[in-house]
């Protein structure tokens, strides 16, 4: 290298205070200066252009581009007054000048750069990496916090619908408006919430729910388990009444015990009249209320079914009693439904009274009657325990006053107290449609006082109280007080046996809350529905089901326990074979009589069977049925309506083949003739076959098909009937998948 190149390189001590080591912001190599010479010290008007990478700055005096590690016009330069800039250090991220533009105990590097790494460098110093990074840890901080946020701490105990609504940050009024509208439940700002209630509303506003103490979660389980009723399964929220609000009311008594061992005689018996006379079969099928009175003091009696068919009534019955009387005959012991009833009362919680009836037979065996209720844990006084024991007979009136001063000693120690003087709650025994009145529900209050004029809510129905009639159809009220059985009239749709009765602040609400409840239960039927569907196409789908044959029904009774206890015998029955099996589908299941709707409904689906039970049809349904051909069934007894169900789902099961008989053949070989297809090579059992006749392919018990017979050979001859004994060959229309084995018969359709 020459001694001017090598002078040319050397830093200069009047350059630029670089610090960088051309790294930063570097200016271009071609500086805007004037034309310089060799040396590169050149200096000129801004404007100029040097062909050296090294020359000065545009007007500015000396600088060193290379040491700066910034652009040279960046350098020192003079303002249009003339006077100079001082130069900006630069910002590299090589080597470090001093302010001489030496570099510090290094050599300096003979590159000479255009600066645009150093500008890209600091671009992406200040964007950052153009890679993805890893934000999971961000994101789950973000949904802790979130969490943490929507994070609310319940009691687990019940608590007011104010306390509820500060406890998720809400107005009382959304939280009232919630469990209206989303949940069914009827409650006011003071009402308690049990604790089930409360977290279903908390997760309802896109709460979550914590427990204050976690350790007790179990422990809170099994309480809840405990619980008789939530507001969720009641659709009430239920308040204490104060103590001094409470007066005594009239003890509420269930009867209990097997078909046919003396419930109703018994009642009669109480009561001096002869319901047992008018009922069908000499069996209660409906649950009733009636109110009489043991030396001035009223006794409220419910009367429930023996039959198996009616177990949910007997299950209403014990839980809107304070106590229950269990009658077994004493000539035939404990029984299925007697059981059954045992069970019911200590799923209730309520004490029994044994009643052993029919004792002035020949064959009453009292004694056997108590060792066997022994069996059952129910000991009597008579054996040692604590349950009160009567030995009556209900026919000859034995024994009748011992049994009634027991419940009265009974509801002594029971101390039973309601407050009167309240809106009215009671609970729905029976409901059902009478010409000139409506839907009537019999009901039975159980606290508070219900007046004609009140709006209220039963279930999925509303209405405001036209009527008030006392259980003998004649006597009408103005208001009744609690444990006092009464027929509601005025109610719009017919609410369900069980159901909750409760006064509601005014008409507009109770039929708001009516048909949110209404759609909460369209709702829950039509995800149970979607559940069932799913799972039988998947069964389809893995082959691990039968084939599935329904035959529909449509159910109408006189009263609405009735209807649905007789809807709940019909979908538990099903019948099944080795290929396929038989279930009942209720269209229909209300307390009424059979109408025109109901007609129409029945003519959808083919084959459905129109059932009144201890109901009629009006005649426009009739004429409608009669142009249909639809079926209409009246039936008085339970047993008679399962047994002819029964019989008809073994004809879907197993179909008794249509026609008379004619002749049959057995199918011996199989053959395949060219341009005709497959032909059963046959021999005639019996009978005769003709050709063009009817026929049925039938393989073990199972019909194939139903078709024709489209050629008839015997030998090489085309023929027209074979009789007993004769080979042929038979050609069916449609059909070509004959075996060894298979049966075809003959049968002529009669015209009816």
């Amino acid at each position: 290298m020459t001694l001017e190149r090598q002078q040319q390189w050397q830093p200069r001590e009047d350059g630029g205070r670089g610090e960088g080591r051309g790294g930063g912001r570097g200016g271009r190599g071609e500086g805007r200066g004037g034309r310089g010479r060799g040396d590169g010290r050149g200096r000129g008007d801004a404007g100029g252009r040097s062909s050296s990478p090294r020359s000065s700055a545009a007007g500015g005096g000396d600088n060193n581009n290379y040491a700066s590690g910034r652009d040279p016009s960046k350098g020192p330069s003079r303002n249009i007054d003339g006077k100079r800039k001082p130069g900006r250090a630069g910002r590299g991220g090589g080597g470090r000048f001093d302010d001489e533009g030496g570099r510090r105990g290094g050599r300096v590097s003979l590159r000479v750069g255009t600066g645009k790494r150093g500008r890209q460098s600091e671009i992406q110093q200040r964007r950052g990496s153009l890679r993805k990074k890893d934000r999971s840890r961000e994101k789950a901080l973000k949904e802790e916090r979130a969490l943490e946020r929507r994070t609310v701490v319940l009691p687990g105990t019940p608590m007011s619908v104010g306390e509820l609504a500060e406890a998720i940050d809400e107005t009382p009024v959304s939280v009232i408006k919630f469990l209206m509208t989303d949940l069914g439940v009827m409650a006011a700002v003071s009402q308690t919430l049990d604790s089930n209630t409360c977290e279903a509303v908390a997760e309802g506003f896109g709460k979550v729910v914590a427990s204050e103490d976690d350790e007790d979660e179990y422990d809170d389980d099994d309480e809840d388990d405990d619980m008789e009723d939530t507001a969720l399964e009641s659709g009430i929220a239920f308040d204490e009444d104060d103590p001094e609000d409470l007066k005594p009311r009239p003890p509420v008594v269930t009867i209990m015990g097997h078909v046919d061992h003396g419930k109703t005689s018994l009642l009669d018996a109480i009561r001096n009249t002869r319901v047992t006379a008018g009922e069908a079969g000499g069996i209660t099928q409906a649950i009733s209320a009636y109110q009489v009175e043991y030396e001035g003091s009223p006794i409220t009696f419910i009367d429930t079914p023996g039959h198996a068919a009616f177990t949910d009534m007997r299950e209403r019955g014990a839980n809107t009693a304070d106590m229950i009387i269990l009658v077994v005959a004493a000539d035939d012991s404990v029984k299925q439904q007697t059981a059954d009833s045992i069970a019911c009362a200590r799923q209730a919680g309520v004490p029994l009274l044994v009643a052993v009836n029919k004792i002035d037979l020949d064959t009453a065996d009292p004694n056997r009657v108590l060792a066997d209720l022994a069996g059952y844990e129910v000991l009597t006084e008579d054996l040692g325990g604590d349950i009160l024991c009567s030995q009556i007979s209900a026919k000859e009136g034995t024994n009748l006053d011992d049994l009634l001063s027991k419940i009265m000693l009974q509801a002594e120690v029971l101390d039973l107290k309601a407050n009167p003087d309240r809106d009215a709650q009671g609970v729905v025994i029976e409901a059902r449609v009478e010409k000139g009145l409506g839907t009537v529900a019999t009901t039975l209050i159980q606290r508070g006082t219900i007046k004609v004029g009140d709006s209220f809510v039963a279930g999925e129905a509303s209405g405001k109280v036209r009527a008030l009639i006392g259980f003998d159809g004649k006597t009408r009220y103005k208001e009744v007080g609690p444990s006092t059985p009464v027929n509601v009239v005025g109610i719009n749709g017919v609410p369900e046996a069980g159901d909750l009765m409760v006064v509601a602040e005014n008409e507009q609400i109770a039929r708001e809350l009516a048909d949110s409840r209404a759609k909460i239960a369209r709702e829950r039927k039509s995800a149970s529905y979607q559940s069932g569907l799913m799972e039988s196409v998947a069964g389809l789908f893995s082959g691990a089901q039968k084939e599935r044959r329904e035959m529909c029904v449509v159910v109408k009774a006189d009263v609405q326990g009735s209807a649905e206890a007789l809807a709940r015998s019909l979908t538990e029955l099903k019948l099944e074979n080795e290929e396929a099996e038989v279930g009942i589908k209720v269209l229909i299941s209300e307390a009424g009589d059979v109408t025109k709707s109901d007609i129409a409904v029945a003519s959808v689906t083919p084959d459905t069977t129109v059932i009144a039970f201890n109901t009629g049809a009006n005649a426009a349904a009739m004429d409608d049925a009669r142009a249909l051909g639809i079926p209409i069934e009246y039936y008085s007894v339970v047993y008679d309506a399962i047994e002819s169900v029964e019989s008809r789902m073994q004809e879907v099961l197993s179909p008794t083949p249509e026609g008379e008989y004619v002749g049959s053949a057995i199918v011996q070989e199989v053959f395949n003739i060219g341009g005709t297809g497959n032909i059963a090579g046959s021999k005639c059992r019996d009978g005769i076959i003709k050709k063009g006749s009817n026929v049925r392919v039938m393989r073990g018990d199972k019909i194939l098909t139903e078709t024709k017979v489209r050629t008839l050979r015997n030998f090489k001859a085309e023929v027209d009937t074979i009789t007993t004994g004769d080979e042929c060959g038979i050609g069916l229309l449609d059909y070509e998948d004959f075996e060894a084995g298979d049966i075809i018969e003959s049968y002529v359709v009669t015209k009816k």
